[in-house]
């Protein structure tokens, strides 16, 4: 029960993967791609979130382009060509469309994103307060000086980060949950003994995968965003 969708972002179009519950109705989550783009990876966990009883929607960052998964200098450039005022209004833009689709209960927004839409979970949690309630970053997080206003965000978050990480080192992913929990944010970052980037990827593109951590986290994860979107 899932399709590709338009929506509209700022006066814009933008698309997405849209995955839908069996039961037809549930609260709403956005689910935030890897440097891939809008991959077999992302859409399988969108799939996954549906099947747990979610509707969920999978923004196209990229806009129709991709990497494949041994790609990876063009899975860098694509990131570091996204601009990122485009991003911000289509994750926003998928964030008023599941809030008013007709099959989306509860009062909040979910967002749940992966190495580059991890570090985007936090931007969009920061820029939609209203509506995002909930957010789940695994193995990504903003670094450097372009950091999003942590004061703003509303929503609870259980991130996800990995102990063998040069991407995102855990002594940093550490310090972002000491800055969290000072401004008072419902806010607990694990970071998962033995694990490398990517552990969750279905694709194994980095070798990487942990499928006993995978199944250890889930359950956790969608309790999680039942408890706090309904």
């Amino acid at each position: 029960m899932a399709e590709i969708i338009e929506f509209r972002s700022n006066g814009n179009n933008a698309g997405g993967y849209l995955a839908m519950p069996q039961s037809g109705t549930g609260p709403g989550v956005i689910v935030v791609q890897e440097w891939w783009g809008l991959d077999s990876g992302i859409k399988e966990m969108t799939d996954r979130l549906a099947t747990a009883g979610f509707v969920a929607l999978a923004p196209d960052l990229y806009h129709g382009e991709l990497a494949g998964h041994t790609e990876m200098d063009k899975a860098a450039e694509l990131m570091n060509s996204l601009p990122s005022e485009r991003a911000g209004r289509d994750m926003s833009g998928a964030v008023d469309y599941l809030a008013n689709h007709e099959a989306t209960t509860g009062d909040g927004i979910g967002v749940m994103g992966f190495c580059m839409g991890g570090l985007l979970t936090f931007v969009l949690a920061a820029l939609r307060p209203d509506k995002v309630k909930a957010a789940v970053p695994f193995y990504g997080f903003p670094q450097g000086d372009d950091q999003p206003d942590y004061s703003k965000i509303e929503a609870a978050i259980q991130g996800h980060m990995a102990e063998n990480d040069d991407f995102f080192p855990p002594a940093a992913a550490m310090h972002l949950h000491n800055e969290l929990q000072a401004l008072g944010k419902n806010a607990s970052i694990t970071v998962h003994k033995g694990s490398g980037h990517a552990f969750m990827a279905p694709h194994n593109a980095l070798g990487t995968q942990d499928p006993d951590l995978a199944a250890e986290v889930w359950p956790t994860v969608t309790a999680f965003l039942h408890d706090h979107l309904g």
